[in-house]
Order: C-alpha cells, then structure tokens, then sequence
C-alpha cells in the first residue's frame, strides 16, 4: 500500500518517552516529594477468614516518630455502602472495603496501618502491632468448590454470558466418527509489574490533595476517591504520568489508595502507601480456572459439535467474570455447539483482569483440543484450522469487520517453515533434545471506547494533544505525537503529547486493547477541529492565496496549509494565526463507536502463532528457540511499538505456559511463592528468537482510523502453541499449565 512519505503515522519512530525513562526523568508514583511526607505501612492479616478479635497498637504509638497507626477500630468515616466503592470495571457485588470491620475474608487482607515520619520508623513500629484473632475455617481450592458452583446471576458489565446452545451438540458429538474429550486448567498467575503499587498523596490545603497512584486510569481513581471519602471532583486530582507495568492490575483502585488518602485527609498531611512484593501476592490475579472441551468432528476434520465448560474462581464478597468459553462459539465454523460458564466462591480476594482475560484463558484450552483432534484425524494442524475457517461470528450471527486469519496462518507459515515439519511425535532431535513444532490461533476483541481529548496550538508552531488515559508502557505518548504532528503537519519535535492526568479530557481505563483506537481517534478529532479553525483564518487573510478554495483541497504539511493541486500555494500555520489576531487555538472533541456497526458487525484482531521447543528427555527441561507470529490489527500506528507490544504478550504467554504458578496453601490459605525467587517469570536466558508480522489489513468500520489494538493479542495463543511442540516433540500431551519437569518426566 503507497503511504504519504511525510507523513509519521505507520512509521517506526523511537519512544518519545524513552529519554525520560533511561535517565531516570520519570517519575512514578513512590517518587514525588513533599515537604511534609509522612509514610504508612500497611498490616497484612495472617489468616484466610475469621475475625479479629484484639489489635494492641500501643508499642507501636510509643516509639518516637509514629503519627497514627489506623485500624477498623479508629479509621475516618467513609460511605457506608457497597456501591460507593464500586469503579468503573468492577465486577457485581460488594467490592473489599479497607479497614471497614474486624471481619477478615482473605490472607494478606490489610488490617492496619502505621504511619510514621519516615518508612523505616513505619515499619519497625508495625512489627509491635499485636493482632488476636478468631479463627473460622477456610477454602481456597477449587476443586473442593467445584461442585459448589454456579451462573452469576448478575453479568458483568463488558463480560457477555456464553450464548443460547445452538444445534444439539450432545447428540453431535456422541455420534461423531472422531472425538477428543479432555479436562484443562492453569495455575492461578500474579501480574507482578515491575513497579509495586503505591499512592503518594500531597496535602494541597483547604481540603485539596493530589494523588499520585500506581493505575491505568486517574479518572477511575479519582471517582472512586471522591465516592468514598464524599469529596469534590475539584478537590481531587489524579495523576501517573508513568506507570511501570500493569497487566490490569491497576484498572481497579488498590487499597493503598483508600489507606494513603485516608490518613492524608486525617492528618492534614502528605501521606505515601508503597506496598511490598509480597502485598502484591495477596491482590488481584488470574483465576485458577477448571475447563472441559469436547469436540466432534468427521473423519477429514469438520467440527460436529463444540462443548466447552468452564469453572472459575472467585471471591466471596464479588461475583469476578471473563468471557473464557465464547471464544469457542465463533473462532471456527460448527453448527453445534453449547457452552457453560460457572463460578466458585473461595476465600481469597477478588480475581482481577490481566492479559487478555478470557481469551488467554478459553483459547488456550480450544486450541490444545483442536490440536488433539488434528493428531487423531491425522491432519496437519494448520489444515485442520482452515477446513473449519470461520466466515461469521456465528454467537452473535454478525459479519466481521475484517479478517485477515488466512493471511496469518499462511505467512507466518512460511517465514517459520512449517511445510518441513514432520507429522509423527518424537519425530526431531538435535542432539540430546528432542524438538518439536506447533501452532495456535489467537484472537481477541477490537474494542473502541468513548474517550475525549484535547489539541492546543501556539503561535509558536507548537502543539499540545491531551487525553487523561494513561500510558503504562505501551507507547500511547509516541502515537498519540504522530497523529498530532500528522493532522497539522508538523515535526513531531513540535509536538507534546499529555496523559495520565485526571484534569484531562475524560478517558475510560487503559485496558481491553482500546487506547489506540479510542484516544487516538480523539486526539485525531481534536486536530481536526484545530485544522478547521486554521483554514479559516488563512483564506481570510489578505490576498490569500486559499481564499477561493474549500477545506477537502487543502492539505497541513510542513507547518503550512497548502492546496493539494498546487502545493505552491500554500500558507504557513503561525502566519494565519497572526493575521487573525489568535495566540491559541484549542479545540475538545470525543470520538465514540459507531452504534450502527457495533449491531451489524463483530470486530477481533486475529493471529496464528507457530513455536518451537527444544526439550531435554533426561531433565524434562524445555527450551523455546524458535517463534513466529502473525498478527491482523487494522492499520499499524508505529511498528516499533507495535512490534514491542506483541513480544511482551509473548513473553507473557511463555510465562503461562512454562513457568508461572502461584501455589496456595490450603492449609493456610495463602500464597506461599510470593517473590520472584520462588514465582517464577521468563527472564532473557528462557526468550530466543521472536519474529513478528504484521499483516496487512483495511478496516473501515472498527473505528474511525482502522486500528483494532495490540495489547492483549501477542499472548493469546502462545502458551497453546507451547504445549502443542512440547506434544509434538515427547509424544506427552500436558494440558495442566505449567508444563514443568514432574509433568514431563
């Protein structure tokens, strides 16, 4: 496709926030100084359920420099009910409220918090907090509830229920020539962003703070502060201009944001709540999640029959949802197929969204099946896939907006050499190793969510975009400076681009794959808007030489406006605005999905996502050498970022597949690995090559710019295809993530 070569939109352009970041220019939410700041350390209980029954905290008030040490006992009045806690993603029921009663629901739930003139004091003085308990008893197996599980009866906004059956897919698939029935699960996984949560809240006087807090979203953040604590959105200001991971673990508001703005509003103070690594354990994560695949299938591979059952873990006091089995109603063609989705209440907190929630999950489980089913027909498992290609979204009966899977299959495909591959297990080795190949499709929603943003000119030739989402290492700032510098035609030198900021124009959370269709189209309206006003002021200009011609004619390129037939005709920016008498123009805009074709139209990104493994017979040890994957997003806004993007989601999916685990106690309820010595990530050691393709796709109905998101996709698929080679190369199907040594010897 011939693209304008002025043009920065498509390009590979270096992070514009890289330079802050490396020289240590940023800062994050533990960072920001105040004169007066006082520190709290939060008490973690030490068992799963039951109630308190005596706090003693007066060892810990004696010793020099501690302020207050806060309980259920003494904390600051907040609204009395459930709903004033909810945020914006928040799942049905009664969200967890800090401090709110002595009853205890989850290990690691705080209980306390000491604030001291400085962090050591804080935290010397909260190992003298006595805390007594009555002890009831726990369940945090899901096994052990498994029978106890049932249909929330209330949806979760965004989540969809599995669809009606359609066809009789219990019939289907008893009387299929071939069928594969198995059981499939994962470990419960923690996000463990590099950046731990923190608050840091400045007391800014007569009742004014500003926060600054570990989330993907100040405006979440900020509604739930004035929610709870009954203060002014004008008295609340939110702000993470830079956010060291998140995963989704900060689309909810974390309890050192209640903790930290309680004791700051007490005290009349600067207040900052940093928790530790083990805290993080005891927060949001994947849930452990039981499913059941049945597929039927003729004997050259069309499906009969889907069945996929799923049950998940959630808390007590919150009814957490994803959508895990949908998935498999619409990513291949079947005309039988039924679904289930059920819930199993444990005493741990609440799940929370991470990586493709659902998707990771649901997918992961179809497409081990569906390579089970391949190896039984004796197909090839890329042959398997397009003999049941999917042309509609048959859940919802709905055309895509595009489609681009066969492209991904068939390029990535040949870049990795799949044509080569021998059919038969065990078949390869190198060396001591054997080797092994397999693929998954991966797929996940294109979303585009109503956000605003504003765009300011100078007269200086320099502009400013700005959009209260929040960047938590996506790149937003660089793409959001390309389409700022492409709709006015200016260097991205010229351009500043503003997140991470309640004061902002409205944004929903970071999340869901959504920022860049969302705000970027926002950011591109606004510059719009500033276009419009620019024109005008140029064709009324003396003599100008647009003043007979109509805005379609023009284009902005080089700090100019020029007719597009006749480039030498042409104004600068700054002249008009100084023949106009204008010093700024500043124009607001909101972009939003086209409600027409979200009913007609089913929109995904899609990949297909192929691996080598090389495995050790003796040790059980599995190495990933080799992946290539290719992926349909709509338009590209910048192949670097997009590229860096799709490498952590497969680091992700690497890590799913072969290396995290967060292993609960029953005994005591509580997570026993809670550190990076014992939860184990990828590291650079374990990541060899990854190849990414990016193939071309036109999308002119996902939103306004064609770009679909590519957050979440680069992990959905992966861990599948992992397990798939592992197959291919021991003849041992794994189908209980992580594949680790015992599972393999």
């Amino acid at each position: 496709m011939l693209r304008d070569p002025d043009l920065f939109v498509g390009t590979a352009q270096s992070r514009v926030d890289g330079p802050a970041k490396v020289t240590g220019e940023a800062r994050y939410a533990a960072e920001f100084p105040a004169p007066d700041l006082a520190h709290g350390i939060v008490l973690s209980s030490a068992i799963a359920r039951g109630k308190i029954t005596a706090i003693d905290t007066s060892a810990a008030l004696a010793v020099p420099g501690v302020i207050q040490v806060y309980t259920h006992e003494n904390r600051r009045r907040t609204a009395w009910l459930g709903y004033n806690y909810q945020d914006e993603v928040a799942p049905p029921g009664s969200p967890f409220r800090p401090l709110y009663d002595a009853e205890i629901h989850f290990s690691g739930q705080p209980i306390a918090l000491v604030v001291a003139e400085d962090f050591e004091t804080a935290g010397y003085a909260a190992s003298l907090v006595r805390i007594e308990y009555d002890t009831a008893e726990h369940i945090t197996d899901v096994e052990a509830q498994r029978i106890e599980a049932y249909v929330p009866p209330k949806k979760r906004s965004g989540v969809k229920p599995p669809p009606k059956p359609r066809g009789d897919a219990a019939q289907a698939f008893t009387s299929s020539p071939l069928m594969v029935e198995a059981d499939y699960s994962h470990a419960i996984e923690h996000h463990n962003p590099m950046e731990m949560h923190a608050s840091t809240v400045i007391w800014a006087g007569g009742g004014k703070i500003e926060i600054h807090d570990k989330t993907q979203g100040p405006h979440n953040s900020q509604k739930y502060v004035t929610s709870v604590f009954g203060l002014k959105p004008d008295d609340v200001r939110v702000l993470n201009a830079y956010v060291g991971g998140a995963f989704g673990l900060g689309l909810r508001p974390q309890h050192q944001l209640f903790l930290a703005v309680m004791a700051a509003l007490e005290l009349e103070r600067s207040v900052r709540v940093v928790l530790t690594r083990d805290q993080m354990f005891t927060m949001g994560y994947r849930p452990h999640t039981l499913q059941t695949v049945r597929l039927g299938a003729t004997e050259d591979g069309k499906l009969n029959a889907i069945l996929h059952d799923a049950v998940s873990s959630t808390s007590h006091f919150e009814d957490y949802q994803e959508n895990i089995v949908n998935w498999s109603g619409f990513m291949y063609q079947c005309d039988n197929v039924e679904l289930t989705y059920k819930l199993a209440k444990v005493d741990t907190n609440t799940p929370c969204d991470m990586r493709a929630p659902g998707a990771t999950t649901g997918v992961f489980a179809l497409e081990i099946a569906l390579d089970e089913l391949a190896a039984r027909a004796g197909i090839d498992p890329v042959e398997l896939r397009l003999r049941n290609y999917s042309e509609t979204e048959q859940n919802e009966n709905k055309a895509y907006t595009s489609k681009e899977l066969k492209a991904c299959y068939r390029e990535a495909g040949e870049r990795f050499g799949w044509e080569k591959r021998s059919p038969a297990p065990r078949s390869k080795r190198d060396g001591r190793e054997l080797v092994g190949w397999g693929m998954a499709t991966g797929c996940w929603e294109a979303f585009m969510q109503k956000a605003s943003a504003r765009a300011r000119l100078t007269l200086d030739g320099r502009l400013e975009v700005a959009t209260g989402t929040s960047d938590i290492g996506t790149g937003t700032y660089t793409i959001l400076t390309q389409i700022g510098a492409d709709a006015l035609g200016l260097p991205m030198s010229a351009v500043t681009a503003k997140v991470g900021d309640s004061s902002l124009p409205a944004s929903p959370v970071e999340g869901g794959s959504w920022t860049a269709a969302s705000n970027g189209s926002a950011v591109k309206f606004a510059c719009d808007k500033v276009c419009e006003r620019l024109f005008k002021l140029a064709r009324a200009m003396d003599g100008s030489p647009l003043a007979n011609a109509s805005f379609e004619h023009v284009a902005f390129k080089g700090g100019r406006i020029l007719l597009k037939e006749d480039p030498a005709r042409s104004v600068a920016i700054t002249d008009a605005m100084r023949a106009g008498g204008v010093e700024v123009i500043e124009e607001e805009q909101t972009a939003a999905p086209s409600l027409v074709d979200m009913v007609r139209y089913a929109a995904f990104t899609h990949s297909a996502v192929f691996v080598e493994v090389k495995v050790d017979e003796d040790l059980g040890r599995v190495r990933v050498t080799r992946i290539v994957t290719a992926v349909a997003a709509g338009k590209i806004l910048n192949p670097i970022t997009a590229r860096s993007q799709i490498l952590g989601g497969i680091v992700m999916g690497m890590g799913m597949a072969l290396h995290e685990e967060s292993m609960l106690d029953h005994n005591l309820g509580r997570f026993m690995n809670h550190n990076f010595g014992e939860y184990h990530i990828p590291v650079n050691a374990d990541v060899h090559d990854i190849d990414v393709i990016f193939v071309e796709e036109h999308d002119d109905k996902v939103s306004p710019m064609g770009v679909k998101g590519l957050g979440e996709i680069g992990i959905v698929g992966t861990a599948a295809a992992i397990a798939n080679a592992v197959y291919h190369a021991t003849g041992k199907r794994i189908r209980d993530l992580p594949i680790t040594l015992e599972k393999l010897l």
